[in-house]
């Protein structure tokens, strides 16, 4: 796979945010919450980018968890704009 280390990368900073988020939207702090939800949306379509030619199965799988995170982005934004 040409891009090899830039997808494993993309994927574990994806993964961490993800699990990171939680806690962050939890806590009410609605502003970096939206920030850590559109930083998972760029490291995941571009993983979805990169493996779609020797994946195309994968990267497809990953789609509706991109339709997901901007659905709980635009949640967040709501939470976020109520808030102020």
């Amino acid at each position: 796979m040409e891009h090899f280390k830039i997808i494993v990368v993309l994927f574990i900073l994806q993964l961490a945010l993800n699990l990171a988020w939680p806690s962050v939207f939890n806590s009410e702090r609605y502003l970096l919450s939206l920030v850590m939800l559109f930083l998972m949306i760029a490291c995941t379509c571009i993983y979805a980018y990169l493996i779609y030619r020797p994946l195309p199965s994968a990267s497809m799988l990953v789609w509706p968890y991109i339709a997901w995170m901007s659905f709980a982005a635009a949640i967040n934004a709501a939470y976020y704009l109520e808030a102020n």
